[in-house]
């Protein structure tokens, strides 16, 4: 018994001994196993960030909400049959897709109403007196999207299904990215979608195949170098695109895409990868099958014949974006998303690396140069084919950097009112110089609110010139102006403004000698309605201006009490005539143009005064009527700007304007313009505020 025991234990003994054998040599062998393997991997840049890859982070992986977001140009001709067909092919991607196309053309609503519900249009963005958007603009409007998903993309793109796919495999990343794709060209796309948006079809109707389709494409499909045609699409995460302020771009001129690329690569925010060689998109020359149905007349004239804009949009690539590119081509820093033999691979072709997506979030990687099973020789050919197609779009930016030419607006005066005059030969008229350019762009900011178009912006100095042809502002030079302005001691009462003011006056009558009627407001005027219905029905021969006068009883027409800062008079030969006697007294005088106003027309000491808000100068016969304070208060009037809600309490009063005069000083006329709530430009992103972009302000003081 005792013997049994002790062999039985023995027994026991060794059989833990080769368990503890096998456990230990298991051990070794994976330790080789793993060094081996560490010793394969390559060496990285320790600028380029690596994606974590986890399938736990969405609610639905497989759909995502999308919207992709575009600003079409005219939809006449063939443009007009490309951009159909391209936004019909957004449509077909997914149910949860929808369109948001940026314009102000009125064709764009009834086109919009055409393909249906998941199609709108957004005329809340900044655009240049000629109608094109701002791309700082489209950007921010794309962030602010509810969608798991937001794309920018050219308005002729045409995408195939293979783009949802590659979003939905990004939408798997655990880190916050942005993905872009250059698409290639055809000469000729002889195939269209048929009624029901849902399957490709030849042009004798019969339906094609998705893989021909995509075989059609990679046999005719070329790449342009220099392309500025891009596709932008990233995730609604917690990081930013990219550090610092989007530049006031132009969309469709110049390099935008670019800079937004180069800035989110150097940021290091987001993973940044390039899907151009694993989706399907292009843009044609001509079609096969042009839907007419849809194709009419637009008001704007397409946008890419304003060679003006090419030229302000290049100088500003110059200015921000030099210190970024230094003409390299920012394309090889991107790693590229690859589909090959049915699976997806991240592939950095600098260093001939791919990296395979798995289940379980790891990243394994490779050596293209290396390898020798047969599917790791298909990858490498994979690789090849990606490092081609960079070839083909290789492109140097240095030439668009040549900031040699001076910026200019190559528009006469009489072509700018020409331009943007209304339908009653109206035109509002604003003077500025650069100390004033913040309180410029909150009154332009206003007025495209009000959806009142018809303004032009006199320049005092080279600088708000430059910065109001970057603006898209039509903006021209007074070659006479001033040249000493000062940049914070310009303000009532002193010697600059006094020969500051008698600008006005001078331009005004120019103007109105070319036959346009003139409403003239100061930048601190604040609008809460369109005043040009009512200062417009006094009729010929009457000269309509805001009362100073601060005494809320009494009359308003007292001496010297007319504000030269807001006024409308008409083209006719009583105006023009009384104009000039203002303007050669003004010329003369010590003191600003104001007075010269309220001597010339209304008489020294009020000679002329009619009742309590009327004057009547007597050679012209030129009738002076004043503005009801009540409807058009100046900045002493009521104390409304000591309001705590100063925009309520006029709102109430049923006000049309608010002048932020009677305050010395621009920094404090600009302080209480911001704190009551009445500025709508904000200076931190370069854009007006809209609905759907409320940040807190800011200003250069």
């Amino acid at each position: 018994m005792k013997s049994s025991s002790v062999f039985t234990c023995l027994s026991y003994n060794k059989g833990f001994q080769v368990s503890l054998w096998s456990i230990w040599l298991s051990g070794l062998l994976l330790i080789i196993l793993s060094l081996y393997a560490t010793q394969r991997l390559p060496l990285f840049n320790d600028q380029i960030k690596y994606p974590k890859l986890s399938p736990k982070r969405f609610r639905d992986l497989n759909k995502p909400n999308v919207t992709i977001f575009s600003a079409p140009t005219s939809f006449s001709g063939s443009v007009g049959a490309r951009q159909f067909l391209a936004i019909q092919s957004w449509l077909a991607l997914s149910p949860d897709v929808t369109v948001v196309l940026f314009g102000k053309d009125p064709f764009l609503v009834s086109l919009a109403d055409g393909l249906g519900s998941r199609v709108s249009v957004e005329s809340e963005i900044d655009f240049t007196f000629l109608g094109t958007p701002y791309f700082h603009s489209m950007v921010a409007r794309s962030q602010a999207s509810n969608s798991d998903i937001s794309v920018l993309i050219d308005p002729e793109t045409v995408l195939l299904p293979d783009f949802m796919s590659a979003l939905n495999f990004a939408n798997k990343l655990k880190h916050d990215w942005l993905l872009i794709a250059k698409p290639p060209y055809v000469s000729r796309f002889p195939f269209y979608l048929d009624e029901a948006t849902q399957h490709w079809v030849q042009e004798d109707g019969k339906r094609i195949k998705l893989k021909k389709l995509q075989e059609f494409l990679a046999e005719k499909q070329k790449w342009r170098p220099c392309e500025e045609r891009m596709l932008m699409a990233w995730n609604t995460g917690e990081l930013p695109l990219h550090a610092g302020v989007l530049p006031p771009f132009l969309y469709a001129k110049g390099i935008h895409n670019q800079w937004i690329i180069n800035e989110a690569l150097s940021s290091d925010f987001r993973f940044v990868f390039d899907v151009s060689g694993a989706i399907s998109s292009f843009y044609a020359n001509e079609l096969g099958h042009w839907p007419k149905q849809y194709l009419k007349g637009s008001e704007f004239e397409d946008a890419k014949n304003r060679s003006w804009e090419y030229m302000a949009n290049t100088h500003l690539s110059s200015l921000y974006g030099s210190l970024y590119f230094r003409g390299a081509n920012f394309s090889s820093k991107l790693v590229k998303l690859v589909k090959c033999n049915g699976h997806y691979r991240f592939i950095d072709t600098a260093e001939n690396v791919a990296f395979p997506y798995r289940d379980h979030g790891s990243l394994n990687l490779w050596k293209g140069r290396i390898l020798r099973s047969r599917t790791e020789k298909k990858w490498k050919k994979c690789v090849e084919g990606v490092k081609s197609m960079d070839k083909n779009m290789d492109c140097s930016l240095k030439e668009l950097f040549d900031n040699s030419t001076p910026i200019g607006l190559p528009l006469s005066l009489e072509a700018l009112l020409s331009t943007v005059v209304g339908k009653d030969r109206t035109i509002v008229l604003a003077i500025a110089g650069n100390s004033y350019r913040d309180m410029l762009m909150s009154w332009v900011c206003r007025l495209r609110h009000l959806q009142i178009s018809n303004f032009v912006i006199c320049a005092l100095d080279d600088e708000v010139y430059q910065f109001s042809v970057f603006q898209g502002l039509p903006v021209f030079k007074d070659p006479f102006a001033p040249s000493d302005i000062s940049f914070n001691d310009c303000h009532f009462g002193t010697k600059c403004f006094q020969r500051v003011t008698k600008v006005k006056s001078r331009f005004v009558l120019q103007i109105l000698k070319m036959g346009y009627n003139i409403l003239l407001s100061d930048v601190d005027v604040y609008w809460f309605h369109n005043p040009l219905p009512l200062v417009g029905s006094f009729g010929a021969g009457a000269f309509v201006a805001q009362s100073d006068e601060y005494n809320e009883t009494g009359p308003i027409n007292m001496p010297r009490r007319l504000n030269s800062g807001f006024y409308f008079a008409h083209s006719d030969k009583i105006t023009i005539a009384a104009m000039e006697k203002v303007v050669l007294h003004a010329s003369v005088s010590d003191l600003s143009e104001q007075p010269s106003f309220y001597d010339v027309l209304c008489g020294e000491g009020g000679a002329n005064r009619l009742g309590d808000d009327m004057c009547v100068e007597p050679e012209t016969n030129l009738t002076v009527h004043f503005l009801d304070r009540n409807l058009f208060p100046n900045g002493a009037y009521q104390g409304l700007w000591e309001k705590v809600n100063v925009k309520e309490v006029c709102k109430m009063k049923g006000c049309i304007i608010l002048h932020n005069n009677w305050i010395s000083g621009r920094k404090n006329k600009l302080q209480r313009q911001l704190s009551s709530g009445l500025f709508e430009y904000d200076v931190s992103t370069r854009m007006c505020l809209h609905r759907w972009h409320k940040t807190k302000q800011k200003t250069s003081f």
